[in-house]
């Protein structure tokens, strides 16, 4: 697999009679071979089984049917709401623009159409791109991503998405700190319950392990909350990772209800381990 390459395999068989690389849920006359129906089933001429044919005692014609080869769409949510410009070992936003750009280039190589869509307190329509399978637009919105400014209160907005992706399943990465109110956690993976929806979650170390036992500490709330100084000690910490863990794991438990668990992203964007993450679970 080259370099930021994402290889990614579908939870369900999609219909639609867009040629792709996914096994489909429709049989046809071309594609991989399936199995031999009756000729009234499928009135092929073309694909008359002679040896099946033959073999039938009762004279019937049998044809060869095949399973289609169908594309989908990807499509990237990425949150962007104030948190996500948090910089500590890698800038925060750059990795999603190297994910955004790996899916990009991937789906589009293989006859998939990506879509993008930002979100804070509503949907960012600066940025957004309808699902494409021209590699040149895609892959320049998905690069773009990484210059967009942070600035919102809340990714609220996300809970509209539903609404935009309505129609067939879709294969749906839902990128972002989630740093977000379990009840905005619950709505969006549950209107997004139709699609293969996967938690990509941004994380960093030094938000969490770097913490000292002992000492100041100035934190800085990006989302408006302002600076503030704590002194940490060893309770404090304690209590920080106990929330941490929580945090943590209501995000896996409402995920896995409604679509895949989440894949963690941090320090580097490595498109190996992603596509691992997405053809196991």
């Amino acid at each position: 697999m080259s370099t930021g390459e994402v290889v990614y395999l579908p939870h369900w068989r999609p219909g639609g009679s867009v040629v792709g690389a996914h096994r489909g849920r429709d049989a046809g006359g071309l594609g991989t071979f399936r199995d031999q129906v009756p000729f009234l089933r499928l009135p092929d001429a073309r694909r008359i089984d002679i040896r099946a044919t033959l073999r039938d005692p009762f004279e019937g014609t049998y044809v060869r049917r095949f399973e289609t080869r169908t594309a989908i769409e990807v499509w990237a949510l990425v949150d962007l709401s104030a948190s996500m410009r948090f910089r500590g070992e890698a800038d925060r936003m750059a990795l999603v623009a190297d994910l955004c750009t790996g899916l990009a280039t991937s789906a589009t190589r293989i006859g998939d159409a990506f879509g993008l869509i930002g979100c804070d307190d509503a949907i960012r329509e600066d940025v957004f791109l309808p699902a494409t399978r021209r590699q040149g637009i895609a892959m320049e919105h998905a690069a773009r991503i990484g210059d967009m400014h942070c600035r919102g209160a809340s990714a609220r907005g996300l809970a509209e998405v539903p609404r935009r992706l309505a129609g067939r399943p879709k294969l749906v990465l839902v990128i972002s700190d989630f740093r977000w109110p379990e009840a905005l956690i619950e709505q969006v993976f549950s209107g997004l319950a139709l699609h293969d929806v996967v938690p990509v979650l941004l994380a960093d170390a030094s938000e969490d392990e770097a913490l000292p036992s002992f000492g100041l500490m100035e934190f800085d709330d990006l989302e408006g909350g302002g600076r503030r100084t704590v002194f940490m000690r060893p309770s404090l910490r304690r209590r920080w990772h106990a929330r941490e863990r929580e945090r943590l794991d209501t995000l896996r438990r409402i995920a896995s209800t409604y679509g895949r668990s989440p894949f963690r992203l941090e320090a580097r964007f490595d498109a190996e381990m992603l596509s691992r993450h997405l053809m196991t679970t």
